[in-house]
């Protein structure tokens, strides 16, 4: 069975793309309801996604190069929500478009 993605176009949820080095980037923020976020890095990344995050190595999920990956929102307060990303070799880019899955 192929989960089948629903990309929200509400113009309260648009896609955005950030860049990262060994800072990390990160992206304006949405508000509350998305189930997911589908992303993908241009270059190898550790990412966070919720409320106020910044990614580090230590606590964001690494992400292959090029690899499109569906990340859960993570439940909170009802705020406002962001994607951030750090490099893991080389910097790059994130694209972010949250989801819901039917």
């Amino acid at each position: 069975m192929v989960d089948i993605i629903n990309p929200l176009y509400d113009t309260a949820y648009p896609a955005r793309t950030i860049t990262y080095t060994g800072t990390a980037g990160v992206t304006g923020t949405w508000p509350a309801g998305p189930q997911a976020i589908y992303l993908f890095c241009t270059t190898a990344a550790h990412v966070s996604v919720g409320e106020g995050v910044t990614a580090t190595i230590a606590t964001g999920i690494p992400i292959p190069a090029n690899t499109p990956v569906v990340l859960k929102v993570p439940g909170g307060t009802g705020a406002l929500w962001r994607v951030s990303a750090i490099q893991i070799a080389t910097g790059g880019s994130v694209y972010a478009k949250p989801i819901n899955r039917e």
